[in-house]
C-alpha cells in the first residue's frame, strides 16, 4: 500500500534562518510561502527603530508623491488651456517692404506727341477728261518734275485729226459762200433807187447774205469743238509739280470718269497729317514749332502747325492736324511718321516709368500715407522723357510714391518703407 510521501524538512548549522521543502511527485498542491522580511532586514528601518514607524513614515511619502503629481497635473492644464491658437502658415502675412521716392516738382517742357503720315500738300489727280480712247504714249514717271501744260501722255487721234481737217474746209467754203452773198445784198442795195429790182428780190439777198454768215459760225463752232477734242488726247499736266504716282500704260484704254492716271503734287510742297487727341487739340495752337522724325532715319524735320482740324470725330475723339515741312527728297508721300509740338514750359512731378500703373479705369499710382498704408491715385500722364513719366494731374509732388512692385500691392494694404540711402 502506497502512503503519500510527508514532507522532510531538513536543517544544518549553516541554513539555520532557512527552511528547505521538499514535495513529492504525488502531491496534488503546494503553498508558496514567502518568508516575512525580518523586522532587523527591512530597507529604510532607522537602528532601534519598529516595523510600524517604518510602514506610516512610507505611506506619508507615497501620499506626498501624489499629491505633487497632481499639482503639476494642473499646472500643465492651465498652461495648455491657456495657449494661444496657432495661425496657419497661409493665413500669416508680414508687411512688405518697399522703395518710395518724394518726386518733387521739376521743370519740363511740355510737348504733345502724335502720329501720321507724309502727304503732299495739295496732291491733284489727273485723268482722261476727253473721249475714250486708247493711250499710245506715256511721258514722265514717278518723281519727275513736271511744268504746267507739259505733256504727260498721248491718246489715239486717228479719228480726231480728220474731223478736225473737215470742219476747216468747211469753215472757208462758209466764209466763201458768206462773202458771196453779203457782196451780191450789197450790189441789190445800190440799184434799189433806180428800181432795176424788186423788193422782193432784194429782201432774198438779204436773207442770204444773213444765212450765210449765220452758217461760217456754226461751222467755226464745230471746227472749235473738234479741235478741243483732239486737244483732250493729249494729257497735260495742269499745275507744276511733281509726279507722285503713275497709273497710265501704253494700250490702256482710258475712260472719262475712269481711274486716276496721274497724281502731282503742287509745287513739290509736302506735310505731315496726323490725328490729335482731344484733351491734347486744345493746347496746340496754329503756327507752333513741330519737330517731324520718319521711321529708319535719324534725321529730324523741323515745321510748323498749319492746320487744325474744325471738328473732333465722335468715335476716335481725334482731330485732324497738318504740319507744313520744306521740300526734301526723304519726305516721301505715305511714308509713316512721328510728330511732337513743343506747348510751353511747366512744372511738373516726374516719377519712374515703373511707378505708373494702367487698368480699364486708367493711369494710376500708389502713395504711402502717414499710417504707412498704400492708396491708391489717379493720374494723367502728360509725356515720357528720358528722366521718366510726366504727370499733368493727380500728384502734388510732395507725396511718396512707390516706384517698383507696385502691381502687387493692394489698396489700403500696410507696407515698410525702406531707407533711402544717403545722397
Amino acid at each position: 500500500m502506497v502512503t503519500k510521501a510527508e514532507p522532510i524538512v531538513m536543517s544544518s548549522p549553516e541554513t539555520q534562518d532557512e527552511q528547505v521543502t521538499w514535495i513529492g511527485r504525488d502531491r496534488d498542491r503546494f503553498d508558496r510561502i514567502a518568508p516575512e522580511t525580518p523586522p532587523h532586514l527591512a530597507p529604510g528601518l532607522a537602528p532601534g527603530e519598529k516595523a510600524g514607524a517604518w510602514t506610516r513614515r512610507n505611506g506619508l511619502l507615497g501620499a506626498g508623491a501624489v499629491v505633487a503629481a497632481l499639482l503639476v497635473g494642473a499646472l500643465l492644464f492651465g498652461a495648455l488651456r491657456h495657449k494661444p491658437a496657432v495661425v496657419p502658415l497661409a493665413q500669416q502675412r508680414n508687411a512688405p517692404l518697399i522703395s518710395v521716392i518724394v518726386p518733387g516738382l521739376k521743370a519740363v517742357t511740355s510737348s504733345v506727341t502724335f502720329t501720321g503720315a507724309i502727304a503732299a500738300r495739295y496732291d491733284m489727280p489727273i485723268g482722261n477728261d476727253g473721249d475714250t480712247g486708247r493711250i499710245v504714249a506715256v511721258y514722265v514717271e514717278p518723281g519727275d518734275h513736271v511744268r504746267k501744260g507739259q505733256l504727260l501722255a498721248k491718246l489715239d487721234d486717228s479719228v480726231h485729226i480728220p474731223q478736225v481737217n473737215r470742219l476747216a474746209a468747211a469753215l472757208e467754203q462758209a466764209k466763201a459762200q458768206a462773202a458771196l452773198s453779203a457782196a451780191e445784198y450789197r450790189r441789190a442795195q445800190g440799184v434799189e433807187s433806180a428800181g432795176a429790182l424788186s423788193a422782193e428780190d432784194i429782201e432774198k439777198r438779204r436773207a442770204t447774205s444773213v444765212t450765210d454768215a449765220a452758217n461760217v459760225k456754226v461751222v467755226a463752232a464745230q471746227l472749235a469743238e473738234a479741235e478741243a477734242r483732239l486737244n483732250r488726247t493729249r494729257i497735260v499736266a495742269p499745275i507744276a509739280g511733281t509726279v507722285l504716282t503713275r497709273g497710265a500704260e501704253v494700250g490702256q484704254i482710258a475712260n472719262p470718269g475712269g481711274p486716276v492716271l496721274f497724281r502731282v503734287a503742287s509745287g513739290g510742297e509736302v506735310e505731315m497729317r496726323g490725328q490729335l487727341a482731344e484733351q491734347d487739340l486744345a493746347q496746340v495752337k496754329v503756327g507752333d514749332a513741330a519737330t517731324v522724325r520718319l521711321t529708319g532715319l535719324a534725321q529730324t524735320f523741323e515745321g510748323r502747325v498749319r492746320l487744325l482740324g474744325a471738328i473732333i470725330d465722335p468715335q476716335t475723339r481725334l482731330g485732324e492736324i497738318r504740319i507744313t515741312l520744306k521740300p526734301d527728297p526723304a519726305l516721301r508721300p505715305g511714308a509713316f511718321a512721328r510728330g511732337t509740338v513743343t506747348v510751353g514750359q511747366a512744372q511738373r512731378p516726374v516719377v519712374p516709368q515703373t511707378s505708373v500703373l494702367t487698368d480699364t479705369q486708367g493711369s494710376y499710382v500708389y502713395v504711402v500715407n502717414a499710417s504707412n498704408h498704400v492708396e491708391r491715385r489717379a493720374v494723367r500722364v502728360a509725356d515720357t522723357s528720358d528722366q521718366g513719366v510726366v504727370i499733368a494731374s493727380g500728384l502734388l509732388g510732395s507725396e511718396r510714391v512707390v516706384t517698383t512692385a507696385a502691381g502687387f500691392l493692394r489698396e489700403g494694404e500696410e507696407v515698410k518703407v525702406a531707407a533711402q540711402p544717403a545722397s
